[in-house]
C-alpha cells in the first residue's frame, strides 16, 4: 500500500475525486495503484479478443457469406472492416484507454452526450440476460453429448410424428396418394408431394431441450433442467469475476485460445469427409457469386456483422482498454484484435460448412436444404451433422465445449462493464467490495433470465436479440462519433492520443480523420436509415409475435434509449446560465476529463488548467459559438 503526506493525500483528492479508497485486488506492480491494471499485455489482449470474438462468429459469419455470394462476400466484409470496424475499435479503446474510465465517465469530454454511456451499459445489461441463457443452452448440450449414440440422432420416445431422418415423398396418382417409392417411379409420377417433417435434431432441440410452447402467449413453466445449466453458468461467471481483470484475465488463458483449438480440430476431420468439398465450395469456393457485388443487402450485411462483431457500441472496448496503461501502444492492438476476429470468422465457416457438406452427401440432398443461421445452426443442422461422424459424442462435446468458452469471454466483458461503471460511479461504496459486486451483478442476471428459460423463453431470447441488440447499436455508435468528433473535437482527440503514443505524422492522421469525420458517420447513417425503412416483426421461424409482444420489444428500446435525453435534461438543469448557454457549456468538457493519473496529465491536463477551463465554462456566456466548432 502507498504511504501519502497529509498534503499529497489531500492533492490526489482533489486532483482526481473517484480516488478515494485502493481496491484490495489491485497488484503492487501496477501503475494505476488506485485503479489497477491488467497484469500483462497478453491478458488484455486475450480478453479482448474473446470479448470480440462472439457466437455470431461461429453462427452467423459463415451463413451470410454462404447467402451473399460466398467468397465474394469478403470483398464487402474487409471492405467495411478498414473503413468501420477498425477506425471504430481504435477509437473506443484509445478513448478508454485515456481516462482509464468505463463507458458512462468517459463522458465527461462532452458532458452533453453521457445519456448515451447510459445506454451502453443498459444495452450490455440486457443482452447479458440472454447470452446467459444462450451459454446454457450450450452446457445442456454439452451435458447431453455425453451418450452413445447421441440422444438426436434418431427418432425416439419424446419425438412426435413428424420425426423423420428421411424426407416422407408421396406420389400423387388420380388422387391417390402412394407411399414408399423408389428411385424409378419417381420417376414416372406426375406429381410428386414431399410431407412437411422434422429431423430428430430440430425435434430434440423443440421438445426435449427447450419444451417450447406454442407462442409468446403460453409462457408456461420453467425448464428445470436449463434453469440449473443457466444457474451452472452464473457461478462460473461469478467465480471468472471475482477479483475483476485480475482473475478473469487468468481465466482467458484457456477460454480465449481454446476455441481454436476446436475448430482446427473440427477443420481437419471436416476437410477429410466426403461431401467436404462441396461444402467448401459453397461457402467460399467456386460457387462465389461475383455479381452479388451489385447487391446493396450485400454491403449492408457486411457493415452490421463488422459492427456487432467487433462489440463497438456496447461499452466493453472502452472498459477492457481503460485498464490498460496510459502508454499502451492501443494502435497496434487494435489491429490485432480486429484482424485476429475476423480470420476467426472466415476459418470458423471452413470447419462448419466442411460438416454441413458431408451432412448433404449423407442425405443426398443439396447444401442449400441443410444450411440455417443462428440457433438453428448451432442446436440443430451442425449436432445433426455431428451426429452422423464415428465417435460423435466426442465431436459433439468438443464442439459445444467450444461454444461454452466463446459465450463466457462475451459474458464476462459484459458483466464488466456493468461492474466497472458502478464503482466509477461510486467508489467510497464499491471499490473495495468488488467480490460482492460481481457476485450480486452475476445473480441479477441470473433471476431477469428465468423467464428465457420458461417454455417460452427461445421467444423472449429471439424478441431481445432482433430488437435490443440490432439497429440501436448502430444509434449508440453514431452519437459516440458525433460526440467525440464533432462536440468535444476530432483535432483535440487526436492530440489526447498523441500523448499516449507519441508524437505522430499529419500523413499518419490523414486516413483516421477521413474515416472519423466522413466515411464512419455517413456509412453508419446509411444502414441506421435502411434498417428502419426495412424492418419487418420478429418472428421465430414460423411463428409470429403477438402485438403485446412487439410493443415490448419496442419498449425496451425505448427503456434503452430514453436515457440519452433524459441525461441532458438533467445535466441543464445543473448548469447555470441561460438555456443556450447551459446547452454549449454541455458541449465542452468537464473538469474532471483527464488521464487518470497526474503523472501523465502534463501541461493540458494540470491542475491549473483543469480548473481554468471549468472557470471559462462557467462564463460560456461570454465565449462565442466558435469555440465548440474550432476544434474541429
Amino acid at each position: 500500500m502507498r504511504k501519502y503526506s497529509w498534503s499529497s493525500f489531500k492533492d490526489t483528492i482533489f486532483a482526481n475525486p473517484a480516488v478515494v479508497d485502493q481496491d484490495p485486488h489491485v497488484g503492487e506492480g501496477d501503475e494505476n495503484q488506485e485503479r489497477g491494471n491488467w497484469t500483462n499485455k497478453r491478458e488484455y489482449l486475450l480478453s479482448t479478443i474473446g470479448y470480440a470474438v462472439g457466437l455470431g462468429n461461429i453462427w452467423r459469419f459463415p451463413y451470410l457469406a454462404y447467402k451473399n455470394g460466398g467468397g465474394a462476400f469478403l470483398i464487402p466484409y474487409f471492405v467495411m472492416l478498414v473503413v468501420a470496424g477498425i477506425p471504430l475499435f481504435f477509437l473506443e479503446s484509445a478513448l478508454g484507454q485515456f481516462c482509464s474510465q468505463g463507458p458512462i465517465n468517459v463522458w465527461r469530454a462532452a458532458p452533453i452526450m453521457q445519456g448515451a454511456g447510459v445506454s451502453m451499459v443498459m444495452v450490455t445489461l440486457i443482452v447479458s440476460i440472454y447470452y446467459n441463457v444462450i451459454i446454457a443452452y450450450s452446457i445442456y448440450y454439452m451435458f447431453a453429448s455425453f451418450q452413445s449414440p447421441l440422444p438426436w440422432a434418431s427418432c425416439s420416445a419424446w419425438s412426435g410424428s413428424n420425426c423423420s431422418v428421411t424426407p416422407a415423398v408421396y406420389c400423387n396418382i388420380s388422387g391417390v396418394l402412394v407411399s414408399n417409392l423408389t428411385q424409378e417411379n419417381i420417376t414416372s409420377c406426375p406429381t410428386i408431394l414431399t410431407a412437411p417433417i422434422q429431423s430428430p435434431s430440430e425435434e430434440y432441440w423443440d421438445e426435449v431441450a427447450l419444451q417450447r410452447s406454442s407462442s409468446l402467449d403460453e409462457t408456461g413453466p420453467v425448464v428445470w433442467h436449463l434453469a440449473l445449466c443457466l444457474l451452472l453458468s452464473t457461478v462460473i461467471c461469478a467465480a471468472a469475476l471475482i477479483k475483476g481483470i485480475k482473475s478473469s484475465g487468468k481465466v482467458v488463458y484457456f477460454t480465449a485460445t481454446f476455441p481454436y483449438v476446436v475448430i482446427l480440430i473440427l477443420l481437419i476431420r471436416g476437410v477429410t469427409l466426403e461431401g467436404a468439398r462441396d461444402g467448401i465450395e459453397f461457402y467460399i469456393g467456386s460457387q462465389s457469386n461475383l455479381t452479388k457485388l451489385g447487391d446493396a443487402q450485400v454491403w449492408k450485411d457486411a457493415a452490421t456483422q463488422t459492427f456487432y462483431s467487433l462489440s463497438i457500441g456496447w461499452g466493453g472496448v472502452m472498459t477492457l482498454a481503460s485498464y490498460n496503461n496510459f502508454h499502451n501502444n492501443v494502435f497496434k492492438d487494435a489491429f490485432v484484435v480486429t484482424l485476429t476476429n475476423a480470420g476467426t470468422s472466415v476459418l470458423a465457416g471452413f470447419a462448419i460448412f466442411s460438416i454441413l457438406g458431408h451432412m448433404a452427401f449423407i442425405y443426398q440432398t443439396p447444401i442449400e436444404k441443410v444450411v440455417k443461421d443462428g440457433f438453428g445452426l448451432a442446436f440443430i443442422a451442425y449436432p445433426d451433422a455431428l451426429s452422423k461422424l464415428p465417435i460423435s459424442p466426442l465431436w459433439s462435446v468438443l464442439f459445444f465445449f467450444m461454444l461454452l468458452t466463446v459465450g463466457l469471454d462475451s459474458q464476462f466483458a459484459g458483466i464488466e462493464v456493468i461492474t466497472t461503471c458502478m464503482i466509477d460511479a461510486a467508489p467510497k461504496i464499491f471499490k473495495s467490495k468488488r467480490a460482492i459486486l460481481s457476485i450480486v451483478t452475476s445473480v441479477f442476471l441470473y433471476l431477469l433470465g428465468l423467464p428465457c428459460v420458461t417454455q417460452a423463453g427461445i421467444y423472449w431470447v429471439t424478441l431481445i436479440d432482433q430488437f435490443v441488440a440490432t439497429w440501436v447499436l448502430l444509434v449508440l455508435a453514431l452519437l459516440e462519433i458525433i460526440g467525440i468528433i464533432y462536440i468535444y473535437g476530432g483535432n483535440r482527440f487526436i492530440g489526447d492520443m498523441e500523448m499516449m503514443l507519441g508524437q505522430k505524422s499529419f500523413c499518419f492522421w490523414l486516413w483516421w480523420r477521413a474515416c472519423w469525420f466522413v466515411i464512419s458517420p455517413c456509412l453508419i447513417a446509411v444502414i441506421l436509415v435502411w434498417s428502419l425503412l426495412t424492418f419487418t416483426p420478429p418472428s421465430y421461424g414460423s411463428v409470429q409475435y403477438p402485438m403485446w409482444g412487439q410493443a415490448l420489444g419496442w419498449c425496451m428500446i425505448v427503456f434503452v434509449l430514453l436515457w440519452i435525453p433524459l441525461f441532458v435534461v438533467l445535466n441543464m438543469l445543473k448548469a447555470k446560465g441561460t438555456v443556450w448557454n447551459r446547452l454549449k457549456s454541455l458541449c465542452l468538457p468537464s473538469e474532471d476529463w483527464h488521464p487518470y493519473l497526474e503523472i501523465h496529465r502534463g501541461e493540458k491536463y494540470s491542475k491549473e488548467a483543469c480548473q481554468q477551463r471549468h472557470s471559462d465554462n462557467s462564463d460560456v456566456s461570454q465565449t462565442d459559438l466558435t469555440v465548440i466548432s474550432s476544434k474541429l
